[in-house]
């Protein structure tokens, strides 16, 4: 059942009167209730206002929107990089600039940010897909294929395995949404480009949400600098308004918290898997932040919420289809909050058959 609030949720939201541990969403590393980051925003409205009120191909162009996508394209080892007003909206322009470099194959599961009108996605194991569709792209000709998929797929707490793009010998382009993963998977926050195999047949292409781990509606896309200006030239670029001034220099100066988030993340997400290491009924395949929850009665839900804890209970991309119950950490829980939640699973699935 859908339930309302009045206010965001942080470490806790407010459910039917009650304050709630909250354990959904995905603002990974918790900028949104960050006290510097907020200040940060503040600071970035006074100095630029609430919209830079010309296109991103006027006569008269915002110094800091240079500045932005220049730390992007150095954060994901790129040559060039653009930034948009939503991750939603930088997907379409990739996909849209994809799709005229190649004949596109879908990964599995790809998101329908990533898909362009009448897109067919197949089903099936992503592993399977992408060992079938190298051995395909080995037997054609260069620039003749252009591989799309997701980096993360957050409702199976996956990070997909790229490496058998080592094994590409014939050119492709390869579109990859790294919405779940920048800001979170890598040393630095450098997201999925860290885990792909260097291979020249491999052409990167990289877009991603800035909502996800950095709170900040915008989005981006990096790659090689002829793919980047291409991208540019796309109305879906040249007539879009711009990202809010104020999330572009907010990006810039809140290095230091985003560094301090995620290793308070991944403190988080060590002490919650070794707390509910004997829970069967809970995966957690890779070091995200996400954890699925096993579940067929769908009564997990109900139990935590009768508890005061609130965790993500919903289907999606398809709202009619199974819901999924998983765990969601963020930056913002405390250790307490982690031994809670720990302690109320672990009750949970001893009642449970």
């Amino acid at each position: 059942m859908v339930k309302i609030t009045d206010t965001t949720p942080g470490r806790t939201a407010q459910v039917d009167g009650r304050n709630c541990l909250y354990f959904s969403g995905f603002a990974y590393l918790g900028m949104h209730a960050s006290h510097t980051f907020r200040d940060l925003l503040a600071v970035g409205q006074g100095r630029f206002g609430s919209v830079y009120p010309s296109s991103r191909i006027s006569n008269l162009q915002l110094r800091l929107y240079e500045e932005l996508e220049h730390a992007l394209a150095t954060q994901l080892h790129q040559q060039s990089a653009a930034c948009f007003s939503s991750g939603y909206l930088a997907a379409q322009a990739a996909i849209t600039y994809a799709a005229t470099r190649g004949q596109v194959l879908f990964a599995p599961g790809t998101h329908p940010a990533l898909r362009y009108p009448g897109a067919e996605v197949p089903a099936g194991d992503w592993d399977n897909w992408l060992a079938t569709v190298t051995d395909m792209v080995n037997l054609g000709a260069d620039g003749q294929y252009v591989l799309v998929a997701d980096a993360v797929n957050p409702l199976t707490a996956t990070i997909n395995n790229f490496s058998p793009l080592a094994g590409l010998q014939k050119k492709a382009l390869v579109l990859i949404d790294d919405s779940h993963g920048i800001g979170l998977l890598g040393p630095q926050g450098e997201g999925i480009i860290h885990l792909l195999p260097p291979n020249p047949a491999a052409h990167y292409l990289i877009t991603a949400s800035l909502a996800k781990a950095y709170s900040l509606e915008g989005g981006l896309v990096a790659g090689h600098a002829a793919d980047v200006a291409a991208i540019r030239r796309l109305p879906l670029f040249t007539a879009s308004t711009p990202i809010i001034p104020a999330n572009a220099y907010t990006f810039l100066h809140a290095g230091s918290a985003f560094a301090a988030a995620r290793k308070k993340l991944r403190d988080n997400i060590t002490d919650f898997k070794r707390q509910t290491a004997g829970i069967s009924a809970m995966r957690h395949p890779h070091e995200l932040p996400v954890f699925i929850l096993e579940d067929t009665a769908e009564s997990v839900y109900t139990y935590l919420l009768g508890r005061d804890t609130f965790i993500s209970s919903f289907a999606y991309p398809d709202p009619l289809g199974k819901k999924i119950n998983r765990v969601i950490l963020s930056a913002l829980h405390t250790r307490h909050d982690v031994e809670v939640l720990a302690s109320q699973l672990a009750q949970f699935y001893a009642v449970t058959p």
